[in-house]
């Protein structure tokens, strides 16, 4: 397991870039084959605005080299899945909670290798991709079933990407639904978390960091169900938040104009904003501690950092812009690295 950055991105760029590259590749030849025109669109589109999420995703992959192969096609099939349907719901025709339930019922079918594969479309008027979908799921499971402690993960997994799907239905309702179903929802769970917001908790719940984690601690031999447990408490919230809360705080004008749900817009002030941001950063980074290969994560964690204050959008958005230059004070060297690592990957790719 890597535990300098030099040596992590060294094996990124070696080994995760390229495996990752290759399975996108692999999947884009599907999508461009799917009858329907419309679902053809959102997957393809899903894998070039949203490539980003598989290669960071693979990082976890670049702590367990021997399992590259079961972990870079597992991430990115999943991690493509998750994409995909985020595009269908949030660019949808439909605002129906059982057509997304039915969507999202595939990413719990993908976890689970003893799953019967679906009609996911059934509830809505687009239905012939051409096998893609589920192509995605089986992916998934045959990889899985390749993890030799993955029954031990399994549990926390499903819940995990049970919540990820119960965000994804309450946030692509109709508006004025929304706001109340989610509140709902945080009250069943708010005495598991007292210290999170109902947003934060929100913001938790849309991370697949957590899923990716329990991959990774899956493909250790021996991983006890103790350890598993204690993993999926140590990434989940924290982890997994702050993951979302960057992620929503860079597209705050484009929600906007989209008249998309933003986690970030519920804060009294940008000082707030900064400080609940702040907590979760130094709360992630004392969990973390308790992990084996605690160096890696607490690389995990300022590499986020730096991969979306690093964004373009930020220049942008004056607003966002005040707040990174706060996050950003008294950065780390590590993060840093990772910044200049970040901005160099995206000028590749552009």
């Amino acid at each position: 397991m890597p535990k300098g950055p030099i040596k992590l991105m060294h094996r990124v760029y070696k080994y995760v870039l390229p495996e990752v590259e290759k399975e996108l590749s692999k999947l884009r030849k599907i999508a461009d084959r799917i009858p329907d025109p419309e679902l053809r669109t959102q997957a393809l589109n899903s894998m070039s605005d949203k490539k980003f999420h598989c290669q960071g995703g693979g990082v976890y992959a670049a702590a367990n080299l021997e399992y590259l192969h079961v972990l870079i096609p597992l991430i990115v099939a999943l991690q493509t899945i998750s994409d995909y349907l985020d595009n269908l719901c949030d660019r949808s025709t439909s605002l129906d909670p059982e057509d997304f339930r039915l969507l999202h019922q595939s990413m719990l079918d993908a976890v689970n290798p003893d799953a019967e594969i679906k009609d996911y479309y059934k509830y809505r008027d687009e239905k012939n991709d051409g096998g893609y979908l589920h192509h995605l799921v089986k992916t998934c499971q045959i990889n899985v079933a390749q993890l030799p402690s993955y029954r031990n993960v399994q549990i926390h997994v499903t819940e995990l990407v049970a919540l990820y799907g119960d965000l994804q239905v309450y946030k692509h309702i109709h508006k004025d639904l929304r706001e109340s179903q989610l509140l709902s929802w945080w009250e069943r769970h708010q005495n598991n978390y007292p210290e999170l917001q109902w947003n934060e908790f929100a913001a938790a719940t849309g991370s697949t960091l957590g899923m990716f984690m329990l991959f990774l601690a899956a493909s250790e031999e021996e991983l006890s169900l103790k350890d598993a447990e204690s993993i999926r408490h140590i990434y989940f919230p924290h982890v997994c938040g702050l993951h979302i809360l960057l992620d929503y705080l860079i597209d705050q004008e484009e929600d906007q104009v989209g008249g998309d749900l933003n986690f970030c817009n519920y804060y009294d002030n940008q000082s707030l904003l900064v400080e609940r941001i702040g907590t979760i950063v130094n709360r992630a980074r004392e969990d973390v501690k308790h992990l084996p290969g605690s160096k890696f994560h607490r690389l995990i964690i300022e590499g986020l950092l730096a991969l979306y204050l690093s964004d373009p959008k930020v220049r942008h958005q004056s607003d966002v812009r005040k707040v990174s230059k706060q996050l950003m004070k008294n950065s780390p060297l590590t993060r840093l690295f990772f910044l200049v690592n970040s901005m160099w990957i995206r000028k590749q790719q552009a």
